[in-house]
């Protein structure tokens, strides 16, 4: 669960800019106003709030693909560290055991 902390501290600010491009942006209509005027006001206003969110969604899709594509390669560096460190471990052990071998075989010579 900690991994989507970094995920989510870079997308704060885009979610921010979508919620706040998505608030009802309509014109209020005045006495004068009439309702033809109005209505390709709004449209447009809408349009232009569709174009923002559009734009804030990639640049998270963006930001989120590079954060996913940074821990996939961390977790296979990882990987590659945990076979590395396996093989010590084994190596070690072979070492450990042929060194107590000698040893009694020292002793037992004597």
């Amino acid at each position: 669960m900690a991994a989507f902390l970094p995920v989510l501290k870079v997308a704060l600010p885009y979610i921010t800019q979508i919620v706040t491009a998505t608030l009802p942006m309509f014109t209020a209509k005045s006495a004068e106003g009439k309702a033809d005027e109005v209505i390709p006001k709004q449209i447009r206003e809408l349009q232009s709030a569709v174009t923002q969110n559009a734009e804030s969604v990639k640049g998270l899709a963006l930001q989120l693909k590079e954060t996913i594509e940074g821990l996939d390669a961390a977790a296979i560096r990882l990987q590659k560290e945990i076979v590395f460190l396996r093989r010590l471990a084994i190596a070690s052990v072979v070492i450990a055991a042929g060194a107590v071998g000698v040893a009694v075989w020292a002793v037992a010579s004597q």
